[in-house]
């Protein structure tokens, strides 16, 4: 599905939406601590995505488990929630978390140190915040896609950072997935015009080595190819005449 102009309603339920989205994965990041499953991380999301009376978008779609992508480390996306994996102290984790609310689907995601980390890990994950926050920050109105992919990239790059290419942002509200894509590299001034009215989802990732990935076994978690470490960031956003409305924040 091509993304498409919403309405005033559909909007208001997408705010919504949104701002359960976000609760739901600020008590998720509350929650996390050494010694605790990826897998009750889960369980505590879909406690909660009941008590909202939201729907998990992730859950079956194509087949994926459970209502929530956990990526630990080496993880970039997509990691199935398990018993037996154990977050340890020092750990970078990755939540992604996907809810319909009254018809409407918001996207986002966050990266957070399990316990301390080590300095170079802490600025690597806050500047992988930071370039979302630098892609939000170009929509002015009517925008092309490559301003947004290349105020990611040049924040990224940068640093130093590696760049997944592989995996993209995307349009989102009436499914999990419109077009167009929204890359995390590109060309000012490229690619498909969006317009006040649609809603994306702008979603960096980045790694402490080269950007090349690969898909483990399980057929869903995407891994660097290097073994470095992974930072995933995740709004959606609607845009505006004058900018971006952040959907999910609270």
């Amino acid at each position: 599905m091509y993304n498409k102009i919403k309405t005033p309603d559909e909007i208001q339920a997408m705010q919504e939406g949104g701002k359960i989205l976000a609760r739901i994965l600020q008590e998720l990041r509350d929650a996390a601590k050494p010694g605790m499953t990826t897998k009750q991380l889960a369980q505590l999301a879909a406690t909660r995505l009941h008590d909202f009376h939201t729907e998990p978008v992730t859950l079956g779609y194509h087949g994926f488990p459970d209502v929530l992508c956990v990526s630990v480390n080496e993880e970039v996306v997509h990691g199935i929630p398990r018993e037996d994996k154990v977050l340890q102290e020092g750990d970078i984790l990755s939540l992604d978390l996907v809810v319909k609310y009254k018809g409407m689907i918001t996207d986002a995601a966050i990266t957070l140190p399990v316990g301390k980390v080590k300095p170079e890990i802490q600025r690597f994950i806050d500047t992988t915040r930071q370039s979302l926050y630098k892609g939000i920050d170009a929509v002015t109105g009517a925008v092309r896609v490559g301003d947004i992919s290349n105020a990611v990239e040049k924040t990224l790059k940068n640093a130093g950072y590696g760049v997944v290419e592989d995996l993209v942002g995307h349009g989102v509200g009436h499914e999990m997935h419109e077009a167009p894509n929204i890359p995390n590299y590109g060309r000012e001034g490229s690619g498909p015009l969006l317009k006040p009215g649609m809603t994306i989802a702008i979603e960096p990732m980045a790694t402490l080595g080269g950007h090349e990935v690969y898909c483990d076994r399980d057929g869903w978690t995407i891994k660097t190819a290097d073994n470095s470490v992974a930072a995933h960031f995740e709004h959606t956003i609607l845009l505006t005449e004058h900018g971006a409305e952040i959907l999910t924040q609270l």
